[in-house]
């Protein structure tokens, strides 16, 4: 399998053409479920993690829950602290699990 660009929206309101090829990764900012934003929330980092979320979805095509996608657009216009969600793509945030590996293996930001 070829390598999968992803392409980063980080502004309010941007559009990016998607198609029957194209997934579509939206991060939620902090809920506010009781603490403050950018407080520590391990549910809300849960949401935003993005290497987490791009293996869930090679996993979701594997079982043949969704189908084939060859672009992923991420939309992290509702987050924060952005630069978080640059560095996990790009190999700038250290390895937790072998699912960040294989989603560096698997996936390229564009742009």
């Amino acid at each position: 399998m070829n390598p999968i660009p992803v392409t980063l929206v980080t502004e309010p309101g941007t559009l990016v053409p998607l198609d029957g090829d194209t997934a579509l990764i939206r991060l939620k900012a902090n809920s506010g479920h009781g603490h403050a934003d950018g407080d520590t929330c391990v549910a809300c980092a849960a949401r935003t993690d993005v290497r987490a979320l791009l293996y869930n979805l090679l996993e979701e095509h594997r079982r043949e829950m969704r189908p084939a996608f060859s672009r992923v657009v991420v939309d992290a216009s509702a987050v924060a602290d952005k630069d978080q969600v640059v560095a996990a793509l790009t190999g700038k945030l250290p390895a937790q699990a072998l699912r960040d590996h294989t989603v560096a293996r698997m996936f390229y930001l564009v742009g």
